[in-house]
């Protein structure tokens, strides 16, 4: 026999499903295919309840699958939402949660219940996780992976205080189960995503009604046992979160397409859209405190030389350690930009003089003296800087970039960094050669 009720039920998750997945697919990520998986087990728990009226054995095997589904569905979407999941010991977390949730969710199921073995199992619910979590003391901690033991050493207690009641200790200890797991789930999202958006806000708030589920839901039919609720009542927070979540993909993907609009591709640093921005606020607040801007333009010499001789995939690999260099040197309230093939333009903000400058300049200039060994390759970059500094040398964004460029070219040609200091201009030599030789990637400092 098939209960032909749950039918609306699997379409409207199958629906959703899809609409996640169509979705995903525009931005694929570990993450959303965590999500995604989470989603075709919760299609997987509501068909395997089709199949609850079957006779012996198919009914228990029914209800094992649907239980262990939504419980495994949870631990999915908890473990998704820890900024730390690439670890060793999360993923053995993750196993852990997995494994302790179906082998009890499976002993519940077997009738007659072998209490026996429901001790034993209940303990493993908090001890192993609390295991993990001592075991990696040392090494690793984090807020969530207390969270996580403390929820589950909780329910351990729980169960080992109401499973053997007789009557409704087993719908206790089902209900507690999964009351864990989706509140883990409220408090996983809550922590990863502590945004004012919408999605954000659904997500988490679906994932605490759902925990509610399994509490409100047997005191409700305990207190009122003549009001009878359809079951879409208490799915409506399976459907509220399939929603958030699909909004949260939307939202990451608007902030990735932001950031690709704003930064370059292969080094990470802000483009030059971003650096014009970046640039006129300094501005902005230079005017207001009377204070003094720099802009530096560095431009790599002979690099077009590295790419012919080498490849341009090392000269793509250099591009990135220089700009992983300059940005290790500035300060946080500076910028870093790339803002063309090998040219890269530094925003310097006050406090900041004049001599300053020169000697950002001067230490920057002297880092690209080490080898950058990429590939096989050890390459030696050049560099002619121009500086330019707001408000003496510039009254205006444009005149500045302008001022600096011709200093920066001037350099080149002499050979030099130039930067004005009054009506003289002063040099430092910089290095231009570029050699070809060791190998293995590593820059040198």
């Amino acid at each position: 026999m098939v209960d032909w009720s749950k039918l609306p039920d699997i379409a409207a998750v199958a629906f959703l499903t899809a609409a996640f997945a169509s979705v995903a697919r525009r931005g694929q990520s570990a993450l959303s295919g965590l999500w995604l998986l989470g989603w075709v087990m919760i299609m997987l728990h509501f068909a395997a309840f089709l199949f609850l009226p079957a006779p012996s054995p198919w009914t228990e095997i029914a209800s094992f699958v649907g239980l262990a589904t939504l419980a495994c569905a949870g631990v999915l979407f908890m473990w998704a939402a820890v900024p730390f999941r690439q670890r060793t010991s999360s993923r053995w977390m993750l196993l852990v949660l997995l494994g302790t949730n179906t082998l009890y969710l499976g002993l519940l199921v077997i009738d007659p219940v072998a209490s026996w073995a429901l001790a034993p199992a209940a303990i493993l619910f908090g001890a192993l996780p609390l295991a993990i979590a001592l075991l990696t003391l040392s090494g690793f901690t984090h807020p969530l992976r207390w969270w996580i033991v403390g929820l589950y050493c909780s329910l351990s207690v729980f169960l080992l205080i109401v499973e053997r009641r007789p009557g409704n200790g087993a719908a206790l200890a089902l209900n507690a189960i999964f009351f864990t797991v989706y509140l883990g789930c409220s408090i996983h999202f809550w922590y990863a995503y502590r945004r004012a958006t919408a999605g954000a806000f659904i997500t988490i708030a679906g994932f605490f009604a759902w925990a509610a589920v399994f509490v409100v839901g047997p005191w409700f039919q305990t207190a009122f046992p003549n009001l009878h609720l359809e079951n879409e009542v208490w799915n409506l927070p399976k459907y509220v979160v399939a929603v958030g979540m699909i909004l949260l993909l939307l939202e990451n993907q608007i902030e990735e397409s932001k950031y690709l609009a704003l930064h370059d591709e292969l080094t990470g640093l802000p483009n030059r859209r971003l650096f014009q921005d970046r640039l006129n606020s300094a501005l902005t607040r230079a005017r207001r405190t009377g204070s003094q801007v720099a802009l530096m333009l560095v431009d790599l010499d002979d690099f077009k030389q590295v790419n012919d001789t080498v490849g341009h995939h090392v000269g793509d690999e250099l591009l990135k350690h220089v700009g992983e260099l300059f940005t290790g040197r500035v300060r946080r309230s500076d910028t870093v930009a790339r803002t063309g093939g090998d040219e890269f333009s530094v925003i310097l903000e006050e406090p900041m003089t004049r001599a300053d400058a020169l000697r950002v300049a001067k230490l920057l200039t002297d880092l690209l003296n080490n080898p950058f060994e990429v590939d096989g390759h050890s390459v030696h970059v050049g560099a002619s800087v121009g500086i330019a500094v707001f408000p003496d040398d510039a009254p205006n964004a444009e005149a500045l970039c302008i001022a600096a460029d011709l200093r920066m070219y001037a350099g080149k040609n002499a050979g030099k960094v130039i930067v004005a200091e009054q009506s003289q201009p002063v040099f430092l030599p910089t290095p231009h050669p570029v050699r070809k030789g060791r190998p293995n990637l590593q820059t040198a400092e």
